[in-house]
């Protein structure tokens, strides 16, 4: 059976999510920032014939982010839950549960991509060798002109709002004072948090430079309990992540349907 899920739902929800906590980051982090009813967010639960909650669908504007701990679940419900909404566009997730629902739509996917997601519970490398500095919200600007060399999409104001929110940071390295290297946390929930932005300009790469920003990232993030997780589509770089700790988890599907 599948309903809306609302705050007295929110035990359940947890007992399904917070086992995999990074996995589940993005209905975490949005559960936690938004609840369960709002105009631009909903969330629906696919409960089974004793009532144990299977499967959980957040939406978050037009974006559906679906999770279940296995395949026993309403693949077709859920996917109707989607295609009733006019707003709906785009379907991400955990490869793993977003291939069970895509038979069930209808419409053609005008994209489907796939990155690698890889998840770290603890470091095994821990030696930084370059002094790191953490940046505060007077720091937007230079960081803007470091991501001005690699194909970010992030804006000032997003920066700086979450920063003063308290949902992302960023660490980095300086050369005569421009920096030049830098890691990043985003959505950052009280249990999980995303690893991006992790670069180097093109002079100072192979340095060891960004893996010492990612090191002190992922050991502050780590102090406060939070697992944390990444997306990445290029095998090199993943096997630096594994080096410092995470772990493969599988591979993230965006399908959009515009």
């Amino acid at each position: 059976m599948i309903r809306r899920l609302t705050e007295k739902d929110h035990e359940a929800c947890m007992k399904l999510l917070m086992p995999k906590a990074a996995e589940n980051l993005f209905i975490l982090g949005d559960i936690e920032a938004y609840g369960y009813d709002q105009a631009f967010q909903k969330v629906w639960g696919d409960f089974d014939d004793h009532g144990n909650l299977r499967a959980v669908l957040l939406k978050y504007y037009q974006n559906y982010i679906p999770y279940a701990p296995g395949d026993d679940f309403d693949h077709e419900g859920l996917a109707k839950v989607m295609v009733s909404d006019p707003e709906f566009q785009n379907l991400n997730g955990l490869e793993d549960v977003v291939s069970f629902l895509i038979p069930w739509i209808a419409s053609k996917p005008s994209q489907i991509r796939k990155l690698y997601y890889a998840k770290c519970r603890a470091l095994k490398e821990s030696q930084v060798n370059w002094p790191v500095k953490k940046a505060g919200v007077e720091d937007v600007g230079r960081i803007m002109e470091l991501y001005r060399h690699f194909s970010f999409s992030n804006n000032p104001e997003s920066i700086k709002r979450n920063m003063e929110k308290g949902v992302a940071r960023t660490y980095y390295i300086e050369v005569d004072g421009q920096m030049v290297s830098s890691a990043s946390s985003t959505a950052e929930n009280t249990l999980s948090a995303m690893v991006v932005g992790v670069c180097t300009v093109k002079e100072h790469q192979k340095k060891g430079m960004a893996s010492a920003c990612l090191v002190r990232l992922c050991q502050d993030l780590l102090q406060e309990g939070k697992e944390l997780c990444l997306f990445y589509d290029n095998p090199d770089a993943g096997r630096i992540y594994e080096r410092l700790g995470f772990v493969p988890i599988g591979r993230w599907m965006m399908v959009s349907f515009q």
